[in-house]
């Protein structure tokens, strides 16, 4: 079997880390509602009856660039949330994360945010030009210590940058994943709310690509 083929991370000169494909998972919940294929490097999570389900990866990393291609959940998705992002761990109250979202009431747009220290709020929406669901895009997440780029396609959406006395990522964190109903955030304004007419929704992710020297033990 040949070498997984290594991309360089050019966000920040300081930071050249390079990446490899996610060859091992953790399924938090609905294991079942979770098919992992490391051969293929490709991840199906469903919505469905059972709920939704959440992956993530086995170890934290501390900076790098994290990748997917992802094609969204077609049908009725109101009220679904699919996702892409870091945190230093899911559900503590001062974590650290850096957010892809979609919102099921509408795939043409994604959401990006960050925390830091659980103080987020810094949400931005962006027009994706597409349908989410209509076929496989690029995300991509480059951090360093002080900058945070979000990819789309190639394309930067979004980038920040430290700033003196602000809170910033800087905890090691996973990388996670998941599809989960949404509507009770805001009262369905956020992400509407479920329909469940076309389950089961299927969101797909392939090609994922990690830090390879930045993981945390």
């Amino acid at each position: 079997m040949a070498d997984p083929v290594l991309h360089p991370d050019t966000t920040n000169p300081l930071h050249h880390h390079q990446t490899q494909p996610l060859k091992e998972i953790a399924i938090d919940y609905t294991p079942e509602a979770c098919s992992h294929c490391p051969n293929s490097n490709t991840i199906t999570l469903t919505f469905d009856h059972r709920g939704g389900a959440r992956w993530r990866t086995t170890t934290r990393f501390h900076y790098g660039t994290f990748s997917s291609l992802i094609q969204c959940p077609k049908g009725n998705t109101n009220g679904l949330n699919f996702n892409l992002y870091l945190s230093s761990l899911e559900g503590e109250k001062s974590q650290d994360e850096i957010d892809f979202e979609f919102l099921g009431k509408d795939r043409t747009i994604v959401q990006t945010n960050y925390f830091s220290g659980g103080n987020g709020n810094k949400e931005k929406i962006h027009h994706l030009g597409f349908d989410a669901s209509d076929g496989f895009h690029e995300y991509v997440i480059k951090w360093s210590c002080d900058v945070i780029e979000w990819l789309i396609d190639g394309k930067v959406v979004r980038r920040e940058e430290k700033k003196e006395g602000k809170g910033f990522p800087q905890k090691p964190m996973f990388l996670y994943a998941s599809i989960w109903d949404a509507s009770c955030i805001a009262n369905g304004m956020w992400a509407g709310k479920y329909d469940g007419s076309d389950a089961p929704y299927v969101c797909l992710y392939k090609d994922i690509h990690v830090p390879t020297s930045t993981a945390v033990k």
